[in-house]
């Protein structure tokens, strides 16, 4: 049975707030707008809804470019306009640290940069009958496409030219990356010498099947800083890379003067930080536990002549600070830092934190758990996802 109800306030997951004796999250409204809604599903203490009419359209509501908006579930807020994303995720992000982190801030300087064609690395479903897409939300039926409004033209065209080329039944998953060149991870059980080698003619310089190199070079290479930053198939790199570029370049001003500094990196990744810091710092220790992650870093460090920056592979909660830093950069996974990272940060006492948060729900909590010794001097949103729910920000933290 249907409802009419007016969407209140934006909130995290691609979901706007509506209230009828309960909370109900509505999904396809935009807060002001009156829409009519189906209840989708019931819990004790509040109802998910889909939106089936706009009685009251919002002034920001416009048409998805994307064909398969709505059925794709890479995508949830292409019918809003860019401009009310961004106010929308900036809303979530301080109800987050004022609802759960008990803060009242100021948000600082917003950062975002392409609305469309900027994701630089992009992984593919594969279905059993070798169709390739992305899963419908919250099933695993792959939605098929010609082309994706969010992924750069490289990625799109070669995608084309792979699913020309080859039969795909065998594979569960393709995982292709921009950068001066493209690569090729491919996914799956069987692994086929003629389908790589048919794929490294469609224009990738490198194809990977599963954990080893099949074939071609094993990385790309883009530029951050005026320095080379490469990565192999398996590491993770900030799909938007111009607008991480222009993150980084703050955080690294944002931390001057940094002559003779101690800056420690947890969740090094392959250097995104690191690199642009070791021009200005005195000494860089990185901390990664992926091993193809580490080994793209330390490449990096040669690439670049960086003489001042060590590589340690282990985990965040196994790295024992036992020496002391006056910066720690923090840019953990989604779930946020475990216990054990957080008090072990709170007890070394470095002079400024960078915390790079993916969640809003887990910087908050733990902000929560560092204000008592550290002032958050500003929070900034980052939207490294456009056209999507994902919300990233930027804390910068000072010890009292």
């Amino acid at each position: 049975m249907s409802e009419i109800l007016k969407s209140l306030a934006p909130a995290y997951g691609g979901y706007s707030i509506a209230r009828n004796g309960k909370v109900i999250f509505i999904r396809g409204a935009i807060p002001g707008e009156v829409v009519e809604v189906d209840i989708v599903e019931k819990k004790r203490d509040y109802s998910v809804a889909s939106v089936v009419n706009v009685i009251e359209p919002s002034e920001h509501r416009v048409k998805p470019v994307c064909p398969v908006f709505g059925t794709c579930g890479g995508c949830q807020l292409q019918f809003i306009s860019y401009d009310r994303q961004l106010t929308m995720k900036g809303e979530i992000l301080m109800d987050s640290l004022t609802r759960l982190g008990g803060m009242e801030i100021e948000p600082g300087t917003a950062f975002s940069d392409s609305q469309w064609n900027y994701r630089h690395r992009a992984q593919f479903k594969v279905s059993r009958n070798g169709e390739v897409g992305f899963f419908r939300e919250s099933t695993r039926d792959v939605v098929t496409f010609d082309e994706c409004p969010l992924l750069v033209r490289e990625i799109n065209n070669v995608l084309q030219k792979i699913k020309d080329a080859v039969s795909l039944e065998d594979l569960r998953e393709i995982h292709i990356a921009a950068g001066d060149s493209l690569t090729a991870l491919l996914r799956g059980d069987d692994y086929d010498a003629e389908a790589c080698a048919k794929i490294m003619e469609t224009g990738v310089s490198g194809v990977a099947f599963n954990d080893v190199m099949a074939a071609g070079r094993a990385y790309v290479t883009l530029e951050i800083g005026g320095m080379k930053y490469s990565v192999s198939p398996w590491t993770f790199f900030q799909a938007h890379w111009s607008l991480n570029s222009k993150v980084v370049g703050f955080i690294v001003d944002r931390l001057q003067p940094l002559g003779g500094e101690r800056v420690l990196d947890l969740y090094a990744g392959a250097g995104n930080f690191s690199l642009p810091l070791a021009v200005h710092a005195g000494e860089i220790v990185a901390v990664e536990e992926n091993g193809h992650a580490v080994d793209d870093a330390l490449r990096n460090l040669e690439m670049n002549g960086v003489k001042n920056c060590r590589i340690v592979r282990s985990t965040a909660e196994k790295y024992k600070l036992n020496r002391k830093f006056d910066i720690i950069i923090l840019d953990p996974p989604r779930p946020g830092l475990t216990s054990e990272v957080a008090r072990k940060v709170l007890d070394h006492g470095a002079s400024r934190i960078v915390y790079v948060s993916c969640n809003p729900s887990t910087l908050a909590r733990d902000l929560k758990k560092m204000k008592d010794k550290y002032d958050v001097e500003s929070v900034h949103q980052i939207d490294f996802f456009p056209n999507t729910f994902h919300i990233e920000a930027a804390a910068f933290l000072r010890i009292r």
